[in-house]
């Protein structure tokens, strides 16, 4: 999860952060690489005083200049065009979610088991138990398993909020009388927190997300015992 001074971003869960991270790098380096260039031009313009009186025009490098931000924006604009087919791409889900945001709590159900649905709220400072984390925990966390892939579908019954999870890669809005869905596969184990990202009013700070993912079998016994 994110913490304090940390300048980059949380570590990849997922296959679509994978791959956020990986343009953003890219994309980065190729920044950085021109901020150089400029900031040595800059420097040998102040240093250098000369100039060249008989100077008028040069073709040659007119047609660089013109010719190499050309490649470097289709350099950029290729791997971007590919993340976002690749966020974009719908397939065959295993596993259905639908997510409804609350003012100002969340409320998770699972369709194929018409009995399994519930709230979760954040846990107020005062209850927390020692190790967790203030404004992220909630009473009910979200159970997914890890490796199968998840079609998520969200939705709101008042204003609009945003279900996002960082470390996921996962950002959707929660519009009222529309549904969205995103689709992810989690990579690895563990717990992921999240909050609602779009200003919803008072309380928009005090309704997290806790996700946690866990092998298939512990996965069927989380529901045998919801069920029971």
């Amino acid at each position: 999860m994110l913490t304090w001074f940390m300048l980059n971003f949380q570590d990849s869960s997922s296959s679509v952060m994978e791959q956020l991270i990986f343009f953003h790098d890219f994309t980065m380096m190729i920044i950085i690489f021109i901020l150089t260039l400029v900031g040595l031009n800059l420097l040998f313009i102040c240093y250098f005083k000369l100039t060249y009186r008989f100077f008028n025009q040069e073709q040659t490098i007119e047609t660089i200049w013109t010719i190499v931000p050309i490649f470097i924006l289709l350099m950029i604009a290729l791997p971007s065009l590919r993340v976002l087919y690749f966020l974009d791409d719908s397939f065959d889900s295993h596993l259905t979610m639908k997510v409804m945001g609350h003012q100002w709590y969340w409320s998770y159900e699972y369709p194929y088991l018409k009995t399994l649905s519930f709230d979760s709220y954040m846990i107020p400072s005062s209850d927390l138990s020692n190790g967790e984390f203030r404004l992220l925990e909630t009473d009910n966390s979200v159970v997914l398993p890890v490796s199968l892939q998840i079609r998520m579908i969200v939705s709101a019954s008042d204003v609009i909020h945003s279900w996002a999870v960082p470390s996921l890669g996962l950002k959707v809005d929660a519009v009222p009388g529309r549904l969205n869905q995103m689709n992810f596969m989690i990579n690895r184990c563990g717990i992921f927190y999240g909050q609602c990202s779009e200003i919803c009013g008072a309380n928009h700070s005090f309704m997290p997300i806790k996700l946690e993912s866990v092998p298939m079998k512990y996965f069927i016994n989380w529901l045998e015992k919801l069920n029971s």
